[in-house]
């Protein structure tokens, strides 16, 4: 047995053939603690695991887990047990300690008798010997393992050996435990933040309906992800009229989200000033071919809604023909012109609806018609038509028969309508 006060060491296994019964009794342990430590991802309880569970099933009387720093450069104990003195959250200088010279050398260290050690720094006043392993990832240290015994020379060398293969189960299982808390991480606070931007779309969604003599009015939107790119809107206007806006920003994501409400403030800001359908549309075209992202579009239908005529006038950039019944016929309303906004130079024109006592009119998104099913048909203008035909017809209606229609087959894109009918 070695009396120097201090060894490196590396390890080497002769074929099992030729081993003791202890040594592979050793080697059946060692194989039963990588796979318990590979199997737990959680890192705090990882490391737990390791100084309370693992370490003393190896003899170790005190142990530690140091993991390194990579902004500061030094080590922090991550988890430990027997120490009364440097507990969870103890930092040790790049220069302090046996740790910290491991760390450097990326090469383990023993002290068998850690009184005639000068850089050993004492935890427990039984101490009598220390082994201190790199964990190492290739050739990156990620941190240290510790082990302490209270008998000089307590760690022979197979002892040693097997204590190093450990310590390689170790890194591994400690740099799998990092990068799934890390990717774990990262998907929390993506979901915090998608909350946050759902709750302030939804904040732009109008949170009141227009009271409106002898016509109801009801919308629904169901976004596809987490935030998207259909809104509708209502916004008074001079005269008791109220505008009712429905439109879908090209893309989906939290890209068409901000473009979404860009769009919402400059529209807002326009009928301020103008008040036809025809004008507001070309005027935010205008601008949004000078802010918009190259590729980047918007398609919607403005309505202004006269209760005193009980008129409709309408523009529409390029979105889904709206659905009109009379009480006797039903049409798709179409207009002569008009391309989706923040493409080019565009012309709008106007349609006006004279809204009777049996009437029934629809705005949508082509998330509704465009909805597919398990077996890749699209729900259509047809199935739409069937639904704009039913006497129970509702804006909640439309979007369960889209739900009832696509099954268990996650939706592609959003869905939005606006519903006019006499009451």
């Amino acid at each position: 047995m070695s009396t120097s006060p201090h060894q490196r060491f590396s390890t080497t296994y002769p074929p099992h053939y030729d081993l003791p019964p202890q040594r592979i009794e050793d080697l059946v342990h060692l194989e039963q603690a990588s796979h318990e430590i590979n199997s737990i991802l959680d890192l705090d309880r990882l490391l737990d695991y390791i100084v309370d569970d693992l370490a003393p099933s190896f003899g170790c009387a005190e142990s530690c887990i140091l993991l390194k720093d990579v902004e500061r450069g030094d080590l922090v104990i991550a988890a430990t047990r027997g120490c009364p003195i440097h507990l969870k959250g103890t930092r040790f200088a790049r220069d302090a300690g046996l740790v910290s010279l491991v760390a450097a050398s990326g090469h383990p260290y023993y002290a068998p008798d850690v009184n005639i050690e000068p850089r050993y720094i004492r935890c427990h006043a039984e101490t009598r010997s220390e082994i201190v392993i790199p964990l190492k990832i290739g050739e990156r240290v990620i941190g240290v393992f510790s082990a302490a015994h209270p008998e000089l020379d307590g760690f022979p060398r197979a002892h040693r050996a097997v204590l190093q293969q450990v310590a390689m189960h170790i890194a591994v299982a400690v740099e799998n435990a990092q990068l799934f808390q890390k990717e774990r991480s990262e998907k929390e606070h993506m979901r915090v933040e998608q909350q946050e931007a759902r709750q302030i779309q939804q904040s732009l969604l109008p949170n009141f309906t227009p009271q409106v003599p002898g016509i109801r009015i009801e919308a629904q939107c169901v976004s596809a992800g987490a935030v998207g790119g259909d809104w509708f809107d209502y916004i008074p206007l001079a005269d008791g009229k109220w505008a009712l806006v429905l439109a879908d920003v090209s893309g989906k994501g939290m890209a068409a989200a901000m473009l979404m409400a860009a769009t919402r403030a400059i529209l807002r800001t326009l009928t301020k000033t103008l008040s036809s359908p025809r004008d507001i549309l070309s005027a935010l075209n205008r601008v949004l071919i000078e802010d918009f992202p190259c590729g980047r579009f918007v398609t919607m239908v403005f309505a202004v809604l006269d209760p005193a005529t009980r008129t409709l006038s309408f523009a529409n950039a390029g979105h889904p023909l709206p659905l009109f019944h009379d009480g006797d016929n039903t049409s798709f309303l179409d207009t002569d012109s008009g391309l989706p906004l923040g493409i080019q130079e565009s012309e709008y024109s106007e349609t006006i609806v004279q809204l009777g006592e049996n009437f029934k009119l629809l705005f949508y998104t082509d998330g509704i018609t465009e909805a597919w099913d398990p077996a890749d048909e699209e729900f259509g203008t047809s199935r739409l038509l069937c639904c704009f035909n039913d006497d129970q017809l509702s804006a909640d209606t439309i979007l369960e028969e889209i739900c009832l229609f696509s099954g268990n087959r996650p939706a592609a894109d959003d869905a939005t309508v606006i519903l006019l009918s006499s009451r």
